[in-house]
């Protein structure tokens, strides 16, 4: 099992821009794969982007008229995966023969999950988690999800698991991916190095797997000019809403790549699948330490809905 080169996909969006970040998503799989990644990892609702604009303009005032407009230019911009729309990151996926861990605002009828979707060197979407809770004033314009996207996929001689945010501090769901064998984890963040400095070597280390976090940056520059209530979202033409702080830590929680700071950058690192067997011989979370006969952990995986039909047989 020879090492595998990965890569950090630290690119900011168009806000609100579902084709123009398209583009920037899809150069940088290029971009990954013409330096032999076989998996790059984007950060959390890269596509369309986060919705920034809450914290910045009193979102919670219930039947705000401008909040009621951001929502609908949101669900515009989200991502239909039925229709189609990561279809051109699929493509480039397959051209690149490279696995991508993309960050989307997902798009089911007028609501929206922030999403986390796989998607093979073959071009196919292998899954898609939905965040478990969203955090905080999230909660304004996110559903909760479900278990249905816990899941793990082999790439190389690795099993990758993906999370998004701070669902990443949910022990259970961690333990979830665990348990089926993960060894490489991609944490997903909207951005900030207060994200991601701290929990993940400490993850790396609890985990005795290698762990990707990757957010994506967003300056002023990065809000277009017609944004509805820009000068409110970024008062200051200079302000760095998110600072970057992507980084891969090894399994025993030192650094492989530092946190990045607020500039874009395709990094390729390469990780060795030997470092976790060696650090697995001390502490194997679902393994050789865990204790099934003590600790249960059951897991629902069903796709949750608004509702369930029960037909009859016609008879």
């Amino acid at each position: 099992m020879p090492p595998m080169k990965v890569a950090i996909g630290q690119i900011a969006p168009v806000l609100l821009d579902r084709e123009r970040t398209l583009t920037k998503i899809v150069d940088a799989v290029a971009e990954a794969g013409s330096g032999e990644a076989e998996l790059i990892v984007f950060g959390e609702t890269l596509l369309p982007g986060y919705p920034v604009w809450i914290g910045r303009t009193d979102g919670a005032r219930f039947a705000a008229q401008d909040q009621k407009e951001y929502h609908s230019l949101y669900l515009e911009q989200a991502v239909d995966i039925g229709a189609g729309h990561l279809a051109p990151v699929q493509a480039a996926a397959k051209e690149h023969g490279i696995t991508v861990c993309l960050g989307v605002a997902e798009r089911h009828q007028h609501s929206v999950f922030a999403a986390r979707v796989f998607i093979g060197a073959d071009g196919e979407i292998l899954s898609v988690h939905r965040k478990l809770r969203p955090t905080h004033e999230e909660r304004l314009t996110w559903a909760p999800g479900d278990g249905a996207g816990l899941v793990v996929h082999p790439v190389g001689p690795f099993t990758v698991g993906g999370l998004n945010c701070w669902e990443n501090w949910m022990p259970l769901a961690r333990a979830a991916l665990y348990a089926q064998g993960e060894d490489l984890h991609c944490m997903l963040w909207p951005g900030s190095r207060r994200n991601t400095e701290d929990i993940t070597p400490v993850m790396a280390k609890e985990g005795r797997s290698y762990v990707i976090s990757v957010s994506a940056p967003l300056r002023a520059a990065d809000v277009p000019a017609d944004f509805p209530g820009r000068d409110l979202v970024v008062p200051d033409a200079d302000e760095i809403v998110h600072d970057g702080g992507s980084c891969i830590a090894a399994p025993d929680g030192s650094w492989v790549i530092e946190p990045l700071g607020s500039e874009e950058a395709v990094v390729i690192a390469e990780i060795d699948p030997a470092r976790v067997r060696e650090e697995r011989q001390n502490f194997d979370p679902a393994g050789h330490y865990s204790r099934p006969d003590v600790l249960d952990l059951t897991v629902d995986r069903r796709r949750l809905g608004g509702a369930r039909f029960v037909d009859g047989d016609g008879a």
